[in-house]
């Protein structure tokens, strides 16, 4: 039915604060049916083209975006030489890895990095992959196998090996696919995996290279056994936490004499393979039995009392019993002095036939529990105390670690590590945050040599051969192996059967994921790497690894001018290393899986989508702290994206009905602005600026915050506010247009500040805004600062008008006036604010809903008033019949009594002679301004307080 008498009143339609589709709908039916069904059909097409939808749906928007990106190739980069590369190279999760919030905090990070330099033109290439982690991946098959009643042993290495690199195929990329939730933007052209066969190529080509030059070699050692997985492990490999333990006293009788030395151990099981006492030279206890000999007990072996300065006279009773085969320190003490190394276990942890015979083929803690007993009996021992031990256990499995003498290959660290440890102390390398050089420094300083070798039959085999006569040699091939071994063509040689630690392929990421030992043009642009983004676990395991390597294997390889490399900055395999945060929940316990704290990242883009988890992560990592984390924080970013999506919606629908399509935001327009505009203009510029020097510095959480301060409260809050007046307003058309095309200006620079940290949303909305003729925002050029723009005073001023309307608006919340009731506003201000308050009184009038906004003198102030003190501009509220007089009075006597003691707190400050003597004469000055400020304010409150007190 035609709705008769509205075509007198269409200008109320238009004047109506609903959205454009209705508008057009209401205006088209005041014209009749026929025109309805006219603009109804016009109205539909807009809407599933343009019109933007009133909710923001992350689903409907992430995995469409991220496959547009895809196929279209916009994370892959190429040699441009007219370019500057910038490089991130993915720390490797391992392939039987699934994503976590350690994943998402790291890989955000790297995504905000690559973006933001990728936006900047540079070409911004991150290598993704993941890593074949040897004892993990073994264990999970092998498990696998268990299930199904089949041994590893049974099936041999061959069939052995065919299994995991099928399993590897059906479920090690779970991890890589899981990334692409998250919107990450890595190469996956580039995409590599520690055992491809030209990683492998490298692994070989460095193996054969160090062996030559004697970097590596084969010997008995102490190395941390896992009786488990029945391998070696590093020291880095090896879990040590404090445990409540015992400390045994035994007796052990001195030949000839009366005499007895008590030696304390926390692992009496061992002493079966003692083969000597030690103390102190300068131990004035000992010092007559030094020469003399013990007595095993139990066992009856002669063992010597030597003497070494390696004792420590304060531990236990200054005796120590010394087992070459079964402490890394007693190994070292037998070497100094020529002691016999006796194993006393199998590789399983079971005593073998060097344990008397009660005890051989006892597991060694049951081992343990039987020979104390026997000793107990037999008079050994004299005391059991409590005693905490750093026990360590395998990182993986988590069985205790066995001390263990066996022949292993090694590589020669102290070679490696000088020129690791220069090129972080004079800075080529910089670490975020800077404390961890420290850490890096004492681990360089104290360095062992790597255990290399491990006894499984996944990972990169060690290429060594060995032939008949037990001679061996490193090499490529098995030709190779003959003609180094000077054997004829057809003489047999054998492998060693022991493969590389999971570690010797990742040290050579950087290189080796670019075609190293090849010489590619890859190798020259993109190698050294610009920044590392890591945890700190793993700053002994890879980092300073990665660092030996590159400056080890990159001498003399060319540079991207076609030069030799020879600088440290040519040799160093990153610029800056981020240290990332470690991921703990809201009571503070580091997420694991043991404490089931840690939610699953897929189930949380599913709830919030990935965009608000990536902003959220960033906004709650300062660099160097600890992240405390709880899904419901996801709120944050959450409600961040709700916000830029509902601001992007209300300036494109005042656009399309103010300019009639979507405007050319080619170029800023700049007639017909006023404060706001050049505030805001102001603040958009402020923010650049900062952006880039707090992301020069991986302060990314600061970055995150500058967004949301002003995205959310400078744009949405404030302009936004400020420019409906405008929109609604009388002014001609031509300004309505440059004000709304203004707004969008700054709105698509905002989208393009926040696209590295929400890229999604960013995208979709930057899409809307004009016509991109096929450009996308991952592509499109960032912002950079344009000082002409950053007016301080004018942010002065808006930060008075600011402060003002919130005064006002606490006010009318303080006095419980109503939202829709108008008020008058009165003023008493100096010539400046005066002139502020005058120019920008409809904006005022607008956001404090006043009738009126009006200047008068002290002597104009009536007196049942409510008022507020802004920067010596006094504000008043005329109150008659509207409040409760009592209820005013408590409130500025409140604000009165919290300003005195914030006075007064500044003036212990500037009592405090330390203080004023050592801050710096800006700061000192700045309190006293303060002070003077907030004692003007009290002066005129307590002149409001009066009136009311009379009134």
């Amino acid at each position: 039915m035609y709705l008769q008498g509205w075509g007198r009143t269409r200008s109320v339609v238009q004047d109506l604060r609903l959205p454009l589709t209705c508008r057009h709908l209401l205006t088209a039916y005041s014209y009749g049916p026929d025109r309805f069904l006219v603009a109804s059909s016009y109205v539909k097409s807009k809407m599933s083209s343009t019109e933007l939808p009133k909710t923001y749906d992350p689903k409907s928007v992430e995995d469409r975006w991220y496959a547009s990106w895809e196929q279209g190739r916009h994370f892959h980069a190429s040699v441009h030489p007219d370019r500057k590369p910038y490089t991130i190279v993915i720390p490797p999760p391992n392939i039987t890895g699934i994503l976590t919030m350690g994943h998402i905090l790291n890989n955000a990070i790297q995504d905000i990095l690559i973006r933001y330099k990728r936006m900047q033109g540079f070409e911004a290439c991150w290598v993704p992959g993941t890593d074949h982690a040897g004892i993990a991946t073994q264990n999970v098959v092998e498990k696998a196998l268990a299930r199904d009643g089949v041994d590893r042993r049974e099936l041999g290495r061959e069939k052995f090996v065919e299994r995991v690199w099928s399993w590897r195929e059906e479920y090690g990329k779970t991890i890589i696919r899981q990334l692409r939730k998250l919107g990450v933007s890595a190469d996956w052209d580039r995409e590599r995996f520690t055992m491809d066969e030209g990683l492998s190529e490298a692994v070989k080509e460095v193996f054969v290279r160090m062996f030559d030059k004697g970097l590596i070699y084969r010997g008995k050692y102490i190395v941390n056994w896992c009786p488990f997985h029945q391998t070696a492990l590093s020291d880095d490999e090896v879990d040590t936490n404090e445990t409540e333990g015992s400390l045994y006293y035994v007796r052990y009788r001195i030949e000839g004499t009366n005499d007895v030395a008590v030696v304390a151990t926390t692992r009496p099981e061992t002493m079966l393979g003692d083969t000597a006492l030690c103390v102190n030279p300068k131990d004035e206890r000992y010092k007559h039995l030094i020469g003399r000999t013990a007595i095993l007990p139990i066992v009856g072996r002669r063992l010597p009392i030597i003497a070494d300065d390696y004792i420590d006279t304060g531990f236990g009773t200054g005796f120590m019993k010394v087992t070459p085969a079964h402490d890394a320190n007693d190994f070292l003490l037998g070497q100094r002095h020529n002691l016999a190394h006796i194993n006393v276990m199998t590789t399983n942890g079971v005593m073998n036939h060097h344990a008397p015979s009660p005890y051989e083929g006892l597991d060694r803690f049951e081992c343990r529990k039987r020979l104390v007993k026997d000793l107990q009996e037999q008079g050994f021992i004299e005391k059991i105390d409590k005693h905490t031990v750093n026990l360590g256990k395998c990182y993986r499995c988590q069985t205790v670690i066995e001390p263990y003498l066996s022949d292993q290959w090694f590589v020669r660290m102290q070679p490696l590590a000088k020129p690791a440890l220069r090129v972080v102390k004079n800075g080529s390398i910089k670490f975020y945050p800077e404390r961890w050089v420290k850490v890096y420094e004492h681990w360089m300083d104290n360095i062992r040599d790597w255990c290399i070798s491990r006894q499984l039959w996944w990972g990169h085999r060690i290429p060594v051969y060995f032939a008949d006569d037990g001679r061996y040699t490193a090499a490529r091939n098995e030709a190779e192996a003959r003609t180094k071994l000077q054997l004829p063509a057809d003489a047999p040689v054998r492998q060693d059967e022991d493969v590389l630690d999971t570690w010797f392929s990742s040290w050579l990421w950087p290189m080796s994921v670019f075609g190293w030992p090849e010489d590619s043009k890859d190798l020259r642009y993109f190698n050294p790497t610009d920044t590392l983004v890591t945890g700190p676990d793993i700053i002994f395991f890879w980092v300073a690894r990665m660092v030996m390597s590159n400056m080890e294997f990159m001498r003399d390889m060319p540079n991207h001018r076609g030069k030799p490399r020879h600088t440290d900055e040519e040799l160093i395999p990153f610029r800056s290393v981020y240290f990332t945060s470690i991921i703990r929940d809201s009571q503070g316990r580091k997420m694991s899986k043991s404490l089931g704290n840690s939610p699953d990242p897929l189930a949380v883009i599913d709830e919030y989508g990935a965009d608000a988890l990536r902003y959220t992560m960033a906004y709650l990592a300062p660099l160097g702290q600890d992240v405390l984390f709880s899904t419901e924080r996801c709120e944050i970013g959450r409600n961040f994206a709700n916000k830029v999506w509902n601001a992007g919606r209300f300036l494109l629908m005042n656009a399309d009905e103010i300019c009639g399509a979507r405007p050319s935001l080619d170029e800023m327009p700049l007639d017909k602005m006023d404060l706001a505009d050049r505030w805001i203009l102001s603040r958009l510029q402020s923010t650049i600026r900062d952006y880039h020097a707090q992301l020069g510095e991986f302060r990314i959480n600061e970055v995150s915050k500058l967004l949301y301060d002003f995205i959310w409260h400078d744009f949405c809050d404030w302009y936004v506010e400020l420019a409906k007046a405008r929109f609604t307003g009388d002014e001609p058309s031509e300004v309505k247009k440059a004000v709304v095309t203004r707004a969008l200006w700054v709105f698509d620079q905002a989208l393009r500040l926040l696209h590295p940290f929400m890229p999604f949303i960013s995208e979709e909305l930057w899409q809307h805004l004009t016509d991109r003729k096929g450009a996308l925002l991952i592509r499109a050029a960032f912002p950079t600062v344009d000082d002409d723009w950053i007016e301080e005073s004018t942010e002065r001023r808006m930060a008075f008008v600011q402060r003002l309307i919130e005064s006002v608006r606490t006010i009318r919340g303080e006095n419980n006036l109503p939202p829709g009731k108008e008020l008058r506003l009165l003023v008493i201000a100096d010539a400046e604010r005066a002139d502020t308050v005058t120019h920008y009184q409809r904006y005022i009038s607008r956001l404090v809903k006043a009738s009126s906004v009006e200047l008068i003198t002290a002597s104009q102030k009536p007196k049942l008033v409510a008022g507020s003190v802004v920067d010596g501009t006094e504000l008043y509220v005329p109150l008659a019949g509207l409040i409760d007089l009592g209820a005013e009075r408590a409130r500025v006597e409140k604000e009165i009594a919290r300003l005195r003691g914030l006075a007064d707190g500044i003036a212990k400050k500037l009592e405090n002679e330390s203080f004023v003597q050592r801050a710096p004469k800006e700061i000192v000055e700045k309190e006293r301004e303060k002070r003077a400020s907030v004692l003007e304010n009290i002066a005129k409150l307590e002149e409001n307080l009066a009136s009311l007190r009379d009134a």
